[in-house]
């Protein structure tokens, strides 16, 4: 069974979709990978009311680690790594796509695709994954919202940032 809500955020509105133990996607409505969702949902799911509480704490600046349940919906075996790797990233960090690539052994534009499809939107933080001279880019909820998020987490970015040396 899969149940879902539609919560606000700072940035947006999102959906939120469990399976009923796990947290298994968290997409801003409109984004580019937007999936299509059963008729009904359930917004009284635990799971669903505890991933909303964690993100309006996250949006207050009053939580760095989601406790939720998680597990992606879909996605290849590659993926899944990619988004394992991501999800190592602490809060006030980056990563950039060729040293994630380089972690996995595989090429910056594989993972790039792969974080692309990332189904759990800020609890899989993709928005910490950058260019190797730190350029925003590539973020399916949209460049903007990547920018707020890193910024609501103290990260600065400069043009002289270089990641990979």
């Amino acid at each position: 069974m899969t149940d879902y809500v539609n919560i606000s955020t700072p940035i947006g509105e999102m959906v939120l979709i469990s399976d009923g133990t796990s947290l298994c996607g968290a997409y801003f409505i409109g984004g580019k990978y937007f999936p299509s969702l059963p008729e009904g949902g359930n917004s009284k799911n635990n799971l669903l009311g505890q991933a909303a509480r964690e993100l309006e704490l996250y949006f207050a600046g009053k939580l760095r680690v989601f406790t939720v349940p998680l597990r992606p919906a879909g996605g290849t075996p590659f993926q899944q790594r990619v988004w394992a790797g991501i999800a190592e990233i602490s809060y006030g960090r980056l990563l950039s796509y060729g040293a994630l690539a380089a972690k996995l052994n595989t090429g910056a534009r594989a993972v790039g695709s792969a974080t692309g499809r990332n189904p759990l939107s800020i609890f899989v933080p993709c928005h910490r994954v950058v260019g190797h001279d730190g350029a925003i880019t590539g973020y399916g909820g949209g460049l903007d919202r990547k920018r707020f998020l890193l910024a609501l987490e103290g990260i600065t970015i400069t043009e002289d940032m270089c990641l990979e040396r």
